[in-house]
């Protein structure tokens, strides 16, 4: 057992080592290619100029104010969006009625482009926080939906008969068999829904604020200041994985038994299929 754990945590360790290796050798090419003049360095500033610039706006608390703004746009929308969805998926996972009814409005919605709807948005509640939000809640919504009720319809029929014979019905069959088993389909949906939502508010920045990464982005092309552009992006991104990672987290606190599961398989811990030459101790 003390090997095998000590076998995951070297794995552990070697995977996030391989994982920043190859960004840190990226960025070192890209240091070196600036600097030697293989690159110009007016359109691929070196990343040290795109360091200080980010240390200079973090300093003046420019770079906290664009933050802050995205993240009071994305954070509610993604709430809003991800609850209804979730909610809309699961009861149209557990009622043919409602799937009937939403399926063919929701796949059609599903199509258009939800940027698109940012026009009709800004006409109805004007040039306000409302309609920013409401296109991060849009984005959001359907891949939420789309995941849960797909995560609803792989349950077993097996195993809810099963829970039905044993007396499972109305809220306690909700609450131990269709949540458990629809957790993975919701998660995959929050996951990936959480990626759409930064990609949307900073598309809807672009056009229709001023302030937040977004608009720190568009504003700094527009200017032609590739070192403030750049800081943007990388905010971007580095918001992007660490939105994703705190969803990746919630998820294995709430499936703790595929989390054990995965370290069971990760450290060798499976179980041995009993030897034929041996008889079962039951016989």
């Amino acid at each position: 057992m003390r090997r095998a754990a000590t076998r995951a945590r070297r794995d552990a360790w070697r995977a996030i080592g391989l994982g920043l290796a190859l960004p840190a050798t990226l960025l070192l090419l890209w240091q070196a290619a600036a600097q030697g003049g293989a690159i110009d360095s007016l359109v691929f500033p070196p990343p040290t100029a795109i360091a200080s610039q980010a240390l200079a706006m973090a300093g003046d608390g420019e770079l906290s104010t664009h933050v802050t703004a995205t993240l009071g746009r994305l954070l509610p929308g993604y709430a809003l969006g991800a609850g209804a969805g979730a909610l809309a998926g699961l009861l149209m996972g557990v009622s043919r009625t409602v799937n009937c009814l939403l399926g063919p409005l929701f796949a059609a919605l599903y199509a258009l482009p939800k940027i698109a709807t940012l026009p009709l948005l800004l006409l109805v509640f004007g040039l306000t926080e409302t309609p920013k939000v409401l296109s991060v809640a849009l984005a959001v919504f359907f891949v939420v939906q789309i995941n849960s009720l797909a995560g609803v319809r792989q349950i077993d029929a097996r195993t809810v008969e099963a829970a039905r014979s044993y007396g499972a019905s109305g809220l306690r069959m909700a609450r131990f068999v269709l949540l458990p088993g629809a957790c993975p389909g919701v998660v995959t949906g929050l996951r990936t829904a959480a990626g759409l939502g930064v990609v949307t508010v900073v598309a809807v920045e672009f056009v229709a604020s001023d302030s937040g990464l977004g608009h720190l982005i568009w504003n700094s092309w527009t200017l032609f200041q590739p070192e403030r552009m750049y800081v943007g992006l990388v905010c971007v991104a580095a918001l992007g994985a660490a939105f994703s990672g705190a969803i990746h987290l919630v998820g294995r606190r709430a499936m703790p038994w595929r989390a054990a599961g995965v370290r069971r398989g990760a450290v060798g811990l499976r179980p041995r299929r009993p030897s034929p030459s041996r008889t079962p101790p039951h016989i």
